[in-house]
């Protein structure tokens, strides 16, 4: 595996305390890329790697809990994914409400919390449900949080958020605008900024993911594709970002 290095480096949150470079990261941020074109290489159905690609992020999910990673955010379905061909769209979506179905059976079990971060309104019913409820069995626990993008695109993010804080300034609800309290606006407030952003599948780029989440984040490329990454490809995605120097801006003392 050959990973591209970046010289973007990850935002440390000061109110929450930063990321310890001695263990763990405390937010690992994945692109789910290369699940069709696994599928391709194996004359199977674009939507067999779809469901292949959701097995390996149960997989890496508990790993990276067992490991000690607070946060997992992974991009699963884009603002832009509603392109792709309709039986294509209906299997995604159908593996979502299957995995949320199963989240619910074992979120109160094992004690951890799922966050579906994105524009929901127009998701099919049955599956705005499930992310009512498992939003609500969250609130019941404190430690490991994977947030699934769903229906997200970093740019319809900010422009969200934009929308909210002129009203709220409007109706005198919010006064002069800071990147903090600009923060408290997007989907993903509350949550700490990726200290890395790993994207499988061979292509070197964001596709609109964390667009203002990830602009100190370490960026990680692999080769690899998304149904073929294993807890090996997060051991050597974290001994990268170990040996980054990180500066946060500033310059080695």
């Amino acid at each position: 595996m050959s990973f591209l290095k970046s010289n973007i480096f990850s935002k440390r949150d000061k109110k929450n305390g930063g990321p310890s470079i001695e263990g763990p990261p405390r937010h690992i941020a994945i692109i789910l890329d290369g699940n069709g074109r696994w599928a391709k290489k194996r004359g199977l159905p674009r939507t067999a790697g779809h469901a292949a690609g959701a097995e390996t992020f149960r997989r890496i999910a508990t790993y990276c809990k067992d490991i000690g990673v607070e946060y997992l955010t992974v991009y699963a379905f884009s603002t832009e994914n509603w392109k792709r061909p309709e039986e294509e769209i209906s299997a995604i979506m159908r593996l979502l409400n299957k995995y949320l179905v199963e989240a619910c059976e074992t979120m109160e079990k094992d004690k951890i919390r799922l966050k579906v971060l994105g524009d929901a309104s127009i998701l099919p019913s049955e599956l705005r449900e499930l992310i009512s409820k498992t939003a609500a069995i969250s609130k019941k626990y404190d430690g490991f949080q994977a947030n699934v993008c769903i229906n997200y695109g970093g740019r319809d993010e900010i422009v969200r958020a934009a929308i909210k804080y002129a009203k709220d300034f409007a109706d005198g609800r919010a006064k002069d605008l800071t990147e903090e309290k600009f923060g408290s606006y997007l989907y993903s407030a509350g949550i700490p900024d990726p200290d890395i952003v790993i994207r499988p599948g061979g292509e070197i780029r964001l596709s609109n993911f964390l667009i203002w989440e990830a602009a100190y984040s370490e960026l990680i490329f692999t080769d690899v594709l998304w149904p073929d990454f294993t807890s090996k490809d997060i051991d050597k995605a974290i001994a990268e970002y170990k040996s980054r120097d990180r500066r946060y801006g500033g310059i080695k003392v």
